[in-house]
């Protein structure tokens, strides 16, 4: 049977939403830094911790920062289901074109309040080295050991809702088969 085209843009309200809350943590971070003293609590007691914490929050938010202000201005669609398979561009692990062939099944995920959406497949390797940079390829191969499957798929920077996605990317697993 015959996959209809689908195409799920990227959510500029989203991904501006994301890249607010990711600067305010590398500035949370930078005060970390120059001013661990202030945060000195029955929590954090020591100095170093606060610190490696504020390197930690500048590294880890200042590189989403700036994945997420490219996407604010990317025109490429964010998802695109059709008779060749999923084509994602959603992310910072996206990898372009996962074919249906190389699908297994789709298992849903939930950490913290984000579901995402795991793509399962017969060639995880074939995916992994499609990834573009060292930190992806890596966070890949994280998400290979810990949850079975190199590539998964979020809602958080698409214009739907994660049960919608859900919903259409089984539907088309199930017509391609």
């Amino acid at each position: 049977m015959m996959i209809d085209t689908i195409e799920i843009p990227i959510s500029r309200t989203k991904v501006t939403l994301l890249l607010l809350v990711a600067i305010i943590f590398v500035i949370v971070g930078i005060l970390f830094l120059i001013d661990p003293e202030t945060f000195q609590s029955s929590i954090f007691k020591n100095k170093e911790i606060i610190r490696i914490i504020g390197i930690a929050a500048v590294l880890f938010f200042g590189l989403g920062s700036i994945f997420l202000f490219r996407k604010l201005f990317d025109n490429k669609i964010g998802l695109i289901i059709d008779h060749n398979g999923i084509t994602d561009n959603s992310s910072a692990t996206s990898i372009g074109l996962i074919e249906w062939k190389d699908i297994k099944r789709i298992e849903t995920l939930q950490i913290a309040s984000t579901k995402i959406l795991m793509i399962i497949t017969d060639k995880p390797e074939k995916y992994i080295e499609k990834a573009k940079g060292k930190l992806a390829k890596r966070a890949m191969k994280t998400n290979y050991k810990m949850y079975g499957s190199p590539i998964s798929i979020t809602s958080n920077s698409l214009k739907i809702k994660f049960n919608d996605l859900e919903k259409l990317v089984s539907d088309a697993l199930e017509k391609r088969s």
